[in-house]
């Protein structure tokens, strides 16, 4: 499905969005081959170095040609946020579009895409009484809590990244929900969204998940863990916390692909709630 929101004045770029694993990085790069384009990823991890199986990254043949961006540009200990995103993002479809190229923006981090085109909340500084009181909260209660009070915002965040329900809850006592946005000025968006059917996305997931042990995804985790710690693991995505729980012994690794698949369905599942706001 595509849809276009078209003015004149605005620089044109193409966001490839929809679930995980519905195949979005390979349709912008069959977009960039027909279109003249280059592709800016919208993925929370594949900016930072070594998460490259857990992230599913394209390798340089998959991509053919296409030129790619924020993709390894960060060290796995750093913390990139939608603010960087944003920033980075606006900065390279400016030098895309005076190339005489085509941007095209594809990736799952739908929390990216609102805050490049409708900005980012501003004047909410870190509220130390509030993150006291959370401290003792587990991550479901987080979660719990987001979804009651701001249902848009918990259907676009990671409900095991404790430090995104912590920030997003400081957003929300502050405004009493992420206060709502203007469309960016700067851009005329084409979207294509990308939405296999159900029985569809549940197989390509599975099919993913498994084919990531034989690729090395336990030594890749290995090392990752070693370099920054179990409290960082949890936050790089699904993958690197249930690998870890191995590692750690708090699992079997049988457990593992059908751990995974599961959840990153019920994420998928999420995410289409975000499509569903945007009229896909």
């Amino acid at each position: 499905m595509i849809a276009s929101e078209r003015m004149s004045n605005k620089i044109h770029i193409i966001c490839v969005a929809g679930p995980t694993a519905s195949g979005k990085s390979a349709k912008a790069v069959e977009i960039g081959l027909a279109r003249n384009g280059e592709v800016i990823s919208v993925d929370s991890r594949q900016v930072y170095r070594m998460l490259d199986i857990g992230s599913e990254k394209l390798t340089k043949e998959e991509m053919r040609g296409v030129p790619h961006h924020l993709i390894d540009i960060r060290d796995p200990e750093e913390v990139y946020s939608a603010g960087d995103f944003a920033e980075d993002a606006t900065g390279l479809i400016h030098e895309i579009h005076a190339r005489g190229k085509l941007p095209i923006l594809a990736g799952g981090s739908h929390f990216y895409f609102d805050v490049l085109l409708r900005g980012i909340p501003k004047d909410t500084p870190p509220n130390p009484e509030l993150r006291e009181v959370l401290e003792g909260r587990t991550e479901a209660e987080l979660f719990k809590e987001i979804e009651e009070r701001d249902p848009e915002r918990a259907a676009e965040i990671d409900p095991k990244n404790r430090r995104r329900l912590v920030r997003a809850l400081e957003i929300i006592e502050a405004h009493g929900k992420v206060p709502p946005r203007t469309t960016s000025p700067d851009f005329e968006v084409e979207w294509v969204f990308m939405r296999p059917d159900k029985d569809a996305l549940r197989a390509r997931l599975v099919e993913r998940e498994e084919s990531k042990l034989p690729r090395g995804l336990i030594d890749e985790v290995r090392r990752v863990r070693e370099r920054v710690g179990d409290e960082r693991l949890n936050e790089l995505g699904l993958e690197y916390r249930v690998v870890g729980e191995y590692l750690r012994g708090e699992r079997d690794e049988e457990s593992i692909i059908p751990t995974l698949a599961s959840q990153l369905f019920q994420y998928a599942r999420r995410q289409e709630a975000w499509l569903r706001k945007l009229g896909a």
